[in-house]
């Protein structure tokens, strides 16, 4: 079982999973090859390679846990925290800890071998973003559970050993402490002046525009003022909301559309980068926050992080963002095909899926 410890200085919690050590790349010194589509267990028609799904958005007349899914959740396989049990908290002495209970789901995007976001259709995305919708909406119900967090890992620079695309949620019994820096940050913002310091980014980036790589309806996504990594890209909703699983069907259909084409940009470029995706939201044990913003940052793995930046938590950045945002907006994404995933998928207002559930 894993085990949550509290660092009693800073605050910090680290989860103690030992059973990941099991995993084939762990520990060593290069990373191997990332698994190609004759033996990946994302597939359609390897289902059987994988735990049972816990959701899928399917075509109606296919059965759980075989083809005919556009999106498929299932647990991981070696997973950072466990569903099982309780929370246990007790004290070692002048430390904390708990058991490691919390969710760990792997998000398989596409039936598909495809090794890029930006090549699924737009259609294909939304149904993945209203995946994250739903887990989340499912796992808040969980009383032991307090925050979920939404990644992707694309490459060996990112931290993937599948290379087929797909996406991860953990969801933990704590506040993580890098989502509790910026919700107090936020909040001695909103305190002072009143209002939200992220609707405020946003309204300035858009006026200043040097920084904007693109900008819809809906979403602003611009390289932020203190990038902490060359072509960092955030994805900023104009509408004040601070949890993702609230996202109504416009934004959903918009978001799918700016993730896409800043994937794209970024991927065409940077000659396919690795690079990761994180959804920053709000704690499910909060109501609607007026200081805090949900949002997505886009951070490609161009640099490394070494002592200077662990020792100090400073970051040097070789790229100004004025000057890769400008690089971006000129970059052209193809369309993406259509086909399966493009045919009727929203009905009265969302997906319909075949969804199926372990017991």
């Amino acid at each position: 079982m894993p085990e949550l410890r509290k660092d009693p200085i800073v605050g910090r919690w680290v989860i103690i999973a030992d059973e990941r050590a099991r995993r084939p790349h762990d520990f060593k010194a290069a990373q191997a090859p990332l698994v190609g589509a004759q033996t990946c267990p994302f597939c359609e028609g390897h289902e059987e390679m994988t735990p049972p799904e816990i959701l899928a958005y399917r075509d109606f007349g296919s059965r759980p846990n075989g083809p005919g899914w556009r999106v498929r959740v299932v647990p991981n396989r070696f997973p950072a925290l466990k569903i099982e049990g309780e929370l246990d908290k007790r004290g070692d002495g002048i430390y904390d800890r708990m058991a490691g209970v919390g969710a760990h789901e792997v998000i398989i995007e596409s039936p598909h071998h495809h090794v890029s976001t930006a090549s699924l259709p737009v259609e294909n995305i939304r149904e993945v973003l209203w995946v994250y919708r739903d887990r989340l909406v499912d796992l808040k119900r969980d009383r032991r559970l307090v925050h979920g967090m939404l990644f992707k890992n694309v490459g060996e620079g990112g931290g993937a050993s599948l290379e087929h695309t797909h996406s991860q949620l953990i969801v933990t019994p704590i506040v993580p402490i890098s989502v509790w820096e910026e919700m107090t940050g936020a909040l001695e913002f909103f305190n002072y002046r009143g209002r939200c310091i992220y609707c405020d980014i946003v309204q300035q980036e858009t006026a200043a525009e040097k920084r904007v790589v693109l900008d819809t309806p809906h979403f602003t996504a611009f390289c932020p003022y203190a990038s902490r990594f060359p072509f960092e890209t955030w994805i900023v909703p104009k509408t004040h909301e601070s949890h993702f699983e609230n996202i109504p069907k416009p934004a959903v259909d918009d978001l799918g559309h700016v993730l896409h084409q800043v994937l794209g940009k970024l991927e065409t470029a940077l000659d396919s980068p690795s690079y990761n995706y994180i959804v920053h939201t709000a704690p499910f044990d909060h109501s609607e926050l007026p200081h805090y913003h949900w949002h997505i940052e886009v951070i490609p793995r161009l640099t490394r992080v070494a002592g200077f930046e662990w020792g100090s938590g400073f970051y040097i950045n070789p790229v100004p963002p004025e000057h890769a945002a400008a690089f971006l907006r000129e970059v052209e994404v193809a369309t993406p095909r259509t086909g399966a995933a493009a045919r009727e998928w929203v009905t009265g207002g969302r997906p319909q899926p075949l969804a199926s559930k372990v017991p």
